[in-house]
């Protein structure tokens, strides 16, 4: 008598489709800051933001934590994050030197991650304080700058919240890169 094949646990539910949403709402937010509608951006983002932190919330309470949760999650946040800083980049609403170091940032762990799987180094991924800290910087600094959009006009409390985000984007990065170095050194011993 042939057992039953187990039932495997289908990657979709709420949260993924909530994390597939937020992707699809990404074109809707770059075509409506390149239009300059910054109201409807900010809700777009706004939205996206909420369904980001109610995604894990449910994942996490409901026990519904999947593979494609763990892979899309992130590819959500950064997709929308990065349109944001180079559409915001190109409408002269924040400055530029501030989208190249949050793009570098991303370009150097995705090195580092694909250095470590070339390696075959197991690592686990878990976001860091300085990254959470970083992410909510930068969430930050685009919700601030979409209410009050300034093209080249850049107000003292702006200003503080570019450089603040600039500081813990480069210590995040340096972070991970300290950390991949690590995990590479610890697999050569």
């Amino acid at each position: 008598m042939k057992e039953a094949p187990k039932a495997r646990r289908l990657p979709i539910n709420i949260p993924n489709t909530l994390t597939v949403v937020r992707i699809l709402l990404t074109p809707l937010f770059v075509i409506c800051l390149l239009r300059e509608m910054f109201i409807p951006a900010l809700l777009v983002f706004s939205f996206a933001g909420i369904s980001d932190g109610l995604d894990g919330f449910i994942a996490r309470y409901f026990n519904q934590r999947t593979v494609l949760g763990a892979y899309l999650d992130p590819v959500a946040d950064k997709l929308l994050l990065l349109s944001a800083f180079i559409c915001l980049a190109i409408l002269h609403v924040i400055p530029e030197w501030l989208t190249v170091l949050v793009i570098s940032r991303d370009v150097v762990i995705l090195i580092g991650m694909v250095s470590l799987k070339i390696f075959d180094v197991a690592v686990e991924i878990k976001p860091s304080m300085v990254s959470k800290l970083t992410t909510f910087s930068q969430l930050l600094t685009v919700f601030v700058v979409l209410l009050h959009p300034v093209r080249n006009g850049f107000g003292p409390f702006a200003l503080t919240l570019f450089w603040v985000t600039a500081a813990l984007t480069v210590a995040s990065g340096l972070h991970y890169t300290y950390l991949g170095l690590k995990f590479l050194h610890a697999d050569a011993d």
